[in-house]
């Protein structure tokens, strides 16, 4: 691990300014995967600057009905939280998929925001990695890929986003709140990550001076009736092979709203636009949530060891749609 100063940070604005002063800087909050990443040398900040302290830590409910909630909320406080429990079911069952209990009693969401791949040739410093060393290829393409992308790949990564917060957080819509010393300003949760192109080492759409400081999930009605489905190798502490967070709301057996994101499947949290565009309006049946799944996942394009999850991600989808069809709030 490379030597490091280390900045503990009073408030936001001194936070701000400490890292706008050093370009080779990091925060840190719970530290779950950075420090992983230094240990590794695959992060090497020249000053980590301490945020733990700092007033981002509160839920709230927002005058429209939302909720607001703290960059530096732990995972396993979030969960928990009566407002997400009962507004948003979906993003408390995520969260407590992901990780173990003392990870998630550790980590905070805008540290979940902010990890990066799992991908085994990431953490490989003799392998080649563009998204850690860009130029130098990706061995995932040809090496042991079953976890890896079937959507929203490119030739230069095939990595996934390992998040199973994020998946939620983008089917409900939320919007990431980053601050710097040029103001604030407000992200879509789906624009936040982005997918690989030519540039898979710029993994989000915040700079290097900003500062999560909030995820905001806006009054949404359908989220009562949501899910998280994550089908994984083992029962526990496994990231995603494919998940599925969805809403769905059925008036006289017709869908009158739906929400559906998937994780384990691309480098960011993949929003089903097209599965909704289907859904929407159409009958509410198993004949429809599948028409919807194969729909999204047409596009999908297997490796040599993971072509599986594409029929595994149709089933996942309908699956989860065909559940909360029988749970009895979505009719």
């Amino acid at each position: 691990m490379k030597d490091f100063a280390y900045v503990r940070a009073g408030d936001v604005t001194t936070a701000l300014r400490a890292i706008a002063a050093e370009p080779g800087a990091a925060f840190i909050g719970g530290g779950t995967n950075l420090v992983d990443l230094m240990r590794q040398d695959i992060e090497r900040p020249g000053t980590v600057i301490d945020i733990t302290t700092l007033p981002l830590d509160e839920i709230e409910e927002t005058a429209d009905g939302g909720v607001r909630v703290g960059a530096l909320v732990r995972n396993s406080h979030l969960a928990a939280h009566p407002l997400i429990r009962t507004r948003y079911p979906v993003l408390s069952q995520a969260i407590l998929t992901g990780a173990s209990a003392q990870l998630r009693n550790m980590a905070t969401v805008g540290g979940n925001l902010l990890q990066r791949t799992r991908c085994l040739y990431f953490y490989d410093g003799a392998a080649a990695c563009n998204k850690r060393r860009p130029g130098s290829g990706c061995d995932a393409l040809e090496g042991f890929n079953r976890n890896h992308a079937i959507l929203g790949a490119s030739d230069a990564c095939v990595a996934t986003h390992p998040s199973d917060m994020c998946v939620a957080l983008a089917a409900l819509d939320a919007t990431v709140e980053v601050e710097s010393v040029r103001g604030t300003r407000r992200i879509p949760l789906v624009d936040f990550h982005r997918l690989p192109g030519d540039t898979p080492d710029v993994e989000t759409a915040i700079a290097a001076d900003e500062l999560v400081t909030a995820v905001e999930l806006p009054a949404s009605p359908i989220a009562v009736n949501s899910r998280y489905r994550k089908v994984r190798d083992r029962a526990s502490y496994a990231f995603a092979l494919v998940s599925v967070a969805a809403a769905l709301e059925v008036r006289d057996g017709t869908v009158a709203g739906v929400r559906l994101a998937l994780g384990g499947v691309a480098a960011k949290p993949w929003r089903a636009r097209e599965a909704e565009r289907i859904l929407l309006d159409a009958p509410a049946t198993e004949e429809s949530f599948r028409r919807a799944a194969a729909a999204e996942l047409a596009s999908a394009t297997g490796l040599s060891q993971n072509a599986f999850k594409i029929e595994l991600a149709r089933r996942a989808i309908v699956a989860t749609l065909s559940r909360l069809l029988t749970d009895g709030s979505a009719a």
